[in-house]
């Protein structure tokens, strides 16, 4: 069941990555469509709801014990959930102010946190029993966990800006 669930995020997270790279090529180039800014916030808040999900199943079915940059991770994400379920309920265009910064604090630490993963000499003083560097998921070849807690954090980044262009 396991192999099944980090396979389904895998793929979850290619998904993420074009909606990420189609939004901010559209926002980059001022051609939003017209139906983006629409449903740029329920998306936005299903990937945050999909990674938040996807990181307590993983630690708390799997057993998969979160590192402390893990941790900080999920502190940026969990919030969002919430933050952009009641902006995509209320119409609130203006939350990317809330977002994009918590993307942005969520992107800098699991880009920190890919670099462990890639160079472990730089984890400094980790816990042993969580070091930074171990590896639980990696998804065809090239998606660990703050892999895609990066791609879920600079697309709701980007849906959160698409959303006010309306």
């Amino acid at each position: 069941m396991i192999a099944i669930a980090q396979r389904s995020f895998g793929v979850l997270a290619l998904v993420a990555l074009v909606i990420a790279t189609a939004t901010f090529a559209a926002l980059l180039t001022r051609r939003v469509p017209p139906w983006l800014p629409d449903a740029a916030l329920p998306t936005a808040t299903a990937i945050a709801a999909v990674a938040t999900g996807g990181s307590l199943l993983l630690s708390e079915v799997a057993g998969y014990l979160p590192c402390t940059l893990c941790w900080y991770q999920r502190i940026a994400m969990y919030p969002l959930v919430l933050i952009l379920g009641v902006a995509a309920a209320r119409g609130d265009r203006q939350v990317w102010r809330v977002a994009v910064p918590l993307s942005a604090i969520g992107s800098a630490i699991a880009i920190w946190h890919i670099a462990i993963e890639r160079n472990p000499a730089l984890g400094g003083a980790c816990d042993p029993a969580a070091p930074c560097s171990i590896i639980w998921v990696r998804e065809f070849g090239f998606l660990t966990l703050p892999t895609m807690a990066l791609i879920g954090f600079v697309a709701i980044a980007g849906l959160t800006l698409a959303a006010r262009d309306r």
